[in-house]
């Protein structure tokens, strides 16, 4: 086989054709081209650094809650710890004037009870001093009621006033 070998007008027109695209592309073609990937190259990097910017402040924003989280959780512990606190004294202060108020009736009662005794030990005395004036005089009416027991009696008033 043997190789074709192109003749010079065939070599001149092809680099004509070829230098005449080359100008063409590179005026028209290149140079829009080139602008349109420097743009894109740019908008892709403006793509990175927002990212990384939100990445940034995604990051601050979730210290920033956790931050908000700790302290919550502080203030609800130190809120519950007052409450706990305070719903202690309040029973603690509850059951002490509830002893109070016991002992107070307790003491009440007592005096009351000593109260009705004094006064139930001083009905029985009137009674009975009643009841003896009653059964004296019925003793006394009997006795006196015959003369020779009165002048009796006066007689032993008189011996014991004056032996004491």
């Amino acid at each position: 086989m043997e190789l074709v070998t192109p003749g010079i007008g065939l070599i001149f027109w092809q680099l004509v054709v070829f230098l005449l695209v080359l100008f063409l592309l590179g005026k028209f073609a290149w140079k829009p081209i080139m602008s349109a990937l420097h743009e894109r190259e740019a908008s892709i990097e403006n793509a990175l650094s927002a990212a990384e910017k939100a990445k940034l402040e995604m990051q601050a924003l979730k210290a920033d809650n956790e931050k908000l989280l700790a302290e919550a959780r502080m203030e609800r512990d130190k809120i519950l710890n007052e409450a706990t606190e305070a719903a202690n004294n309040i029973v603690e202060t509850s059951k002490q004037k509830a002893n109070e108020e016991g002992a107070r009736m307790i003491a009440q009662a007592r005096e009351a009870i000593e109260n009705e005794k004094r006064a139930a030990i001083t009905e029985v005395k009137n009674m009975a001093a009643s009841l003896s004036l009653e059964i004296a005089e019925q003793i006394l009416r009997r006795e006196l009621s015959d003369k020779t027991a009165q002048q009796a009696l006066a007689q032993d008033y008189i011996r014991e006033v004056t032996l004491n």
